[in-house]
């Protein structure tokens, strides 16, 4: 779903095609009149100064754009007589600055360079709050993404990790079932290592929550159970028992995490491994 703005109370739709992101001028213009906004966006674009901002942008990022008809709207631009609507610019100069969208969330669309400009043009004020929103949608999609990346590094490091297991950790000739304790049990050691709580632990204290605990965790500790899932591979391969790759697991865990953050870390998160290796068996 496509992200709204809100400003001063208004809402204004966006949505991005390839690279560009685009910004509803419909929204926009309700700010200043619900019922013209048609009318509001027709002015606009008669003025010279919006054809040659328009034509400018064009000539910088479309390739395609077709400058002999922009002269021609450029040279009647501000005449009496002269009248354009955002789907004869399209279509005459092959512009994609500006996207003319039917139907029930339809409207005029532009790049938000552009949108900022008609916002201007509307009202100053208007459009300084909505820089400062889309800025603030861009840094929330920033945080996410990197939350995202994150979260999908400890799914890669977690193949690396249950190969490990595979190989030295299951038997032959076992059950699906018995297979499934056994990588469960792992997925413990790491919980316990870096959360301090078994995933039925964190379930039982977090009941009203979706999702098991690696859903809820920030940045730095995906970051940190990216680690420590390498880590955990690594000495399983070396043939350490679980009782002491849960002692090294949390030592790291609490020294990876005090870097990342930059800040002492909690008494909590100090484990008593010989009590917790009791719940991960």
């Amino acid at each position: 779903m496509a992200a709204k703005l809100t400003v001063l109370e208004k809402e204004i739709a966006t949505f991005k095609l390839g690279d560009i992101e685009y910004i509803s001028i419909t929204d926009i213009a309700r700010f200043k009149n619900t019922a013209r906004t048609d009318d509001l966006i027709r002015n606009w674009l008669r003025n010279r100064n919006t054809i040659e901002f328009l034509g400018i942008w064009e000539q910088l990022n479309n390739p395609d754009f077709k400058p002999v008809e922009f002269d021609g709207f450029k040279m009647e631009a501000g005449l009496n007589s002269f009248a354009l609507t955002p789907k004869q610019w399209i279509e005459a100069t092959n512009a994609v600055g500006l996207i003319s969208k039917a139907g029930r969330y339809g409207g005029t669309y532009a790049q938000k360079d552009i949108a900022f400009e008609f916002a201007s043009w509307v009202s100053v004020e208007f459009k300084l709050y909505l820089i400062k929103e889309f800025q603030r949608l861009k840094e929330q999609e920033l945080q996410q993404l990197g939350w995202d990346i994150k979260r999908n590094l400890a799914k890669v490091n977690y193949l690396i990790h249950t190969d490990a297991i595979k190989e030295n950790l299951v038997p032959d000739a076992v059950s699906a079932s018995q297979i499934a304790q056994v990588y469960a049990n792992e997925a413990d050691l790491l919980n316990v290592a870096l959360f301090g709580v078994t995933a039925k632990q964190w379930r039982a204290q977090n009941a009203g929550l979706v999702g098991n605990m690696r859903d809820h965790a920030n940045v730095h500790q995906l970051v940190c159970l990216a680690n420590l899932e390498s880590l955990n591979a690594h000495f399983i391969q070396q043939r350490l028992s679980q009782a002491a790759r849960l002692a090294s697991l949390n030592t790291l865990a609490i020294k990876q995490m005090s870097i990342l953050t930059n800040s002492l870390i909690p008494r909590s998160l100090h484990i008593d491994i010989e009590n917790q290796n009791s719940d991960i068996d």
